[in-house]
């Protein structure tokens, strides 16, 4: 029985909604690892911190994009530095002193506490609220898309109310 025209439109329709949400479902997760793997750099070592030397750093200089200070130990195993490396960021100011993880291998450190673990997610904060947008346009699933905005609007405020 050949196909009628009407039969081939349906198929073609349904080929191209298959291929449209094939297609936004693949960006959706690719913006959410990307918002992983940018906040899992910083995230490793202020969520686990079994094993790695923590302690405080008294920031006394800060620069454009760094600033500096010296490191005192706070776990065993740890050893003082005359200066160490800290991301300058808003949450980070000249004369005061903070809880910090040494990222292993380097003189760098990062915030640990609450507002570090909040801070280190930042980038999965933003990435929810794209993929958002994305979940809602292109996959047309507006309730998975206002919880996904909900979530990364509540880690955004909770990083901005703690830091």
């Amino acid at each position: 029985m050949p196909a009628t025209p009407t039969s081939s439109r349906q198929a073609s329709l349904v080929a191209l909604r298959f291929g449209r949400l094939a297609a936004m479902a693949t960006v959706a997760a690719l913006i959410l690892i990307a918002g992983v793997w940018g906040s899992w750099g910083t995230a490793q070592h202020v969520m686990l911190t079994k094993g790695r030397e923590r302690g405080t750093v008294e920031v006394t200089r800060c620069g454009a994009e760094t600033c500096t200070g010296p490191y005192t130990p706070m776990s065993t195993g740890s050893t003082a530095r005359k200066s160490v490396v800290i991301e300058h960021t808003v949450a980070v100011r000249k004369g005061r002193t903070y809880d910090v993880v040494v990222k292993p291998g380097s003189d760098d450190v990062v915030r640990s506490g609450p507002a570090g673990i909040l801070y280190s997610w930042v980038p999965m904060g933003g990435a929810l609220l794209l993929a958002s947008v994305v979940v809602a346009g292109g996959l047309r699933r507006t309730r998975v898309a206002w919880v996904m905005a909900g979530s990364g609007i509540a880690l955004l405020t909770a990083v901005f109310v703690t830091i």
